[in-house]
């Protein structure tokens, strides 16, 4: 009987996994039962079961179910208590190692972000960040990949005052800062050289939330002169970290 209970479990958190991971905002019992190899008549008792619960709601006309009000209550508990600091604390060591360079985490305050933490490398010239000190969100590769995955009405707003520059190579056109978050958006990740701190070189990502919006952002940083000759290689192990937390968020 044991076994038998928890088959049952087991096939119910079949179902209700297969919604999150079917690509699309209904499911019929049919397709379920395929999909997992079960008859329909098990499935429709499990999700007779799930509908008295809230976690599924069917359409009378179409007869095909969709996620309920109590899953989505579970989703947003699960996502309440995850702390991005802890999240990526083994993260941020294990890729200054990986790359031989600093890694940092900034979260975004309004219109600037700061750094809340960083790990550097055991080698004789490092760089290193103040944290908690503001940058504002257009100067820096950790500033920028917030920016660029920010909403569209939020960029514009963001981009229609005067910018200030910290560096000589801080962007400020507008129309220049437009096709750098473009270029960013479509390869993950932003590049700086320069334009925060001189002498500097950095690539930043960010970790997107279930909406896809930046929750916060891991950047490599390094000295300029050393950093460009591995850019290419610190973005790749950059964005493997932030693929993972962001799938820790519900990003897909």
């Amino acid at each position: 009987m044991p076994s038998q209970t928890a088959a049952t479990v087991e096939r119910a958190a079949d179902i209700l996994v297969r919604f999150a991971e079917a690509g699309t905002d209904t499911l019929g019992v049919t397709e379920i039962a395929e999909s997992l190899g079960m008859s329909k008549a098990a499935v429709h008792r499990v999700l007779a079961s799930f509908r008295s619960r809230g976690l599924v709601v069917l359409d009378e006309d179409s007869r095909r179910y969709s996620l309920g009000l109590t899953a989505m209550r579970l989703g947003l508990a699960y996502l309440d208590r995850i702390d991005v600091r802890r999240l990526a604390a083994p993260e941020l060591p294990a890729l200054s190692r990986l790359t031989g360079e600093t890694a940092t985490l900034s979260i975004r305050t309004g219109d600037t972000r700061v750094y809340i933490d960083q790990a550097t490398p055991e080698r004789e010239v490092i760089m290193s960040v103040s944290l908690g000190v503001p940058y504002p969100l257009h100067a820096g590769g950790s500033s920028k990949a917030f920016l660029a995955f920010l909403p569209e009405a939020d960029i514009a707003r963001y981009l229609d005052r005067s910018l200030e520059s910290l560096t000589p190579a801080t962007v400020t056109d507008p129309d220049r800062l437009r096709t750098d978050l473009t270029l960013i958006r479509r390869r993950g990740y932003a590049m700086s050289i320069a334009e925060r701190q001189s002498g500097a070189a950095s690539v930043a990502a960010p970790i997107l939330d279930h909406h896809g919006r930046p929750t916060a952002v891991i950047s490599v940083c390094g000295p300029a002169e050393r950093f460009m000759t591995e850019a290419d290689a610190c973005a790749a192990a950059l964005l493997q970290t932030t693929d993972r937390l962001s799938a820790h968020l519900g990003h897909h």
